[in-house]
């Protein structure tokens, strides 16, 4: 019996390194690249290309979890870049996505989100400490793919356009009521110095040679 909780400690202790590595913002940026191939490579994304070669901004969210029963919740990580003045990208800032929600829903769903920052305004909306998606009645959100909301008439006058790639079953999904928050404790820890998101997208006041597969994918399909 000795010898197998022995076993099991050690087991534990060396699993442990392996799931921290996993939940680093490392990973979710290396996440965010995979996303974009996936959804490029999708039925929208010849489109989703198009409005990517015109976007002043884009956030990409590689893994949003939806599920519930009558009373729903999502949550996950994103990053935003910004397009350069040489046609670039930024250094990614890190936010969290989330809501919860009541009504008649059930099952459960995992969605990559990209969301193309078209307008000034919907940029300055994002760089804020939260935004919250409806709430804003200057800001307009149109929603393309994934069966939800949206449509390529909607999106010629959008200040943020989103486009997602899903799989499961939910009921009612959209981004209306979701809340994105500056993650400060990610870019922390990925910059080493404590930066908003503005410094790090518009201002330019960090870098991170991690996330130059991200940003030569966004070129490669943005431009």
């Amino acid at each position: 019996m000795k010898k197998l909780l022995a076993a099991l400690a050690i087991t534990t202790c060396l699993a442990a390194p392996t799931a921290a590595l996993a939940d680093t913002p490392q990973h979710e940026v290396d996440s965010a690249t995979l996303a974009i191939q996936d959804m490029m490579a999708g039925s929208e994304g010849g489109t989703a290309a198009q409005y990517l070669r015109r976007a002043r901004a884009v956030v990409v969210c590689p893994d949003i979890f939806r599920g519930g029963f009558i009373f729903g919740g999502e949550g996950g990580g994103c990053v935003m870049l910004s397009r350069t003045e040489n046609g670039g990208w930024s250094a990614p800032a890190f936010y969290g996505l989330g809501s919860g929600s009541f009504g008649f829903q059930a099952g459960v769903q995992s969605a990559e989100i990209m969301m193309m920052v078209m307008t000034p305004g919907g940029l300055n909306a994002l760089l804020n400490s939260q935004f919250k998606f409806g709430a804003d009645a200057g800001i307009t959100v149109a929603t393309i793919g994934g069966g939800v909301n949206g449509s390529m008439s909607t999106a010629l006058d959008a200040d943020i356009i989103s486009f997602s790639k899903t799989q499961g079953l939910y009921g009612g999904v959209s981004l209306q009521g979701s809340v994105m928050s500056n993650d400060t404790g990610r870019n922390q820890a990925y910059y080493g110095t404590a930066l908003d998101a503005r410094q790090i997208v518009l201002d330019r006041q960090a870098t991170n040679p991690g996330a130059a597969p991200l940003r030569e994918t966004l070129r490669r399909y943005g431009g």
